[in-house]
């Protein structure tokens, strides 16, 4: 990707005309993949673009590109860099890893202090993740915060969720800890030099947890 093709900055007041068009493409991947996200209204979009919380990728011609934004959990002991979504036109160009990276830096400005994490079932996300110095965790390694958890509740996938009593499903748990240990340093160099044989493995996780979902429905129905 050139980079001088887009302009990569902090979402202001100005770009809430692009937050329908946000909403909206994020929907349509969420569908495409087979999986969910918290659904999102355009007035928290919007606020984000106030707060000062949320990154935007626009052309020279000022056509919307791609968006990602922050939320806080915990009492900002956790954040996550939510709704990454880049526009199908402008895919496959890199813009991705850059909105993720610049958003990351912003996390890391605002929040210092807090453990930046997220839950993905993009094998290209997680490469990114790991550039950035994320590891794969269990989800007990994640914010407690009710209020984030409901926000799975539009996944469609939820129900899995529910029967893992919310410690496993199909998306994997990457998290990213300031300041670590020289233990979870070693962890980042093996995850990074690996990554091909954790992809592979998570496929499988989603293909088998799939097809329990599947069969479990099909019993359902039987009875």
């Amino acid at each position: 990707m050139e980079k001088s093709k887009f302009i990569i900055r902090i979402a202001k007041e100005a770009d809430q005309i692009y937050a329908s068009t946000i909403i909206e493409e994020m929907a349509a991947s969420a569908a495409k993949r087979g999986t969910g996200i918290a659904r999102r209204s355009v007035e928290y979009i919007e606020k984000k673009m106030l707060e000062g919380k949320a990154v935007i990728a626009l052309t020279k011609d000022m056509i919307w590109a791609g968006f990602c934004y922050i939320e806080s959990w915990d009492h900002e002991k956790y954040v996550v860099n939510s709704g990454l979504i880049v526009a199908p036109e402008f895919r496959m160009t890199g813009l991705a890893k850059a909105i993720k990276s610049e958003i990351f830096q912003l996390s890391r400005k605002k929040y210092p202090n807090a453990k930046i994490f997220g839950l993905t079932t993009g094998g290209a996300v997680m490469k990114i993740n790991s550039a950035l110095g994320y590891i794969p965790v269990s989800y007990s390694d994640l914010t407690k915060d009710e209020e984030f958890w409901k926000g799975c509740q539009s996944c469609v996938n939820y129900d899995i969720l529910q029967s893992k009593n919310k410690q496993n499903c199909i998306c994997t748990a990457m998290l990213y800890t300031p300041k670590p240990e020289s233990k979870v340093k070693a962890l980042r160099k093996n995850f990074a030099k690996n990554i091909k044989l954790f992809e592979r493995w998570t496929r499988i996780k989603k293909h088998v947890m799939l097809k329990l979902k599947k069969h479990s429905a099909h019993l359902v129905n039987l009875f």
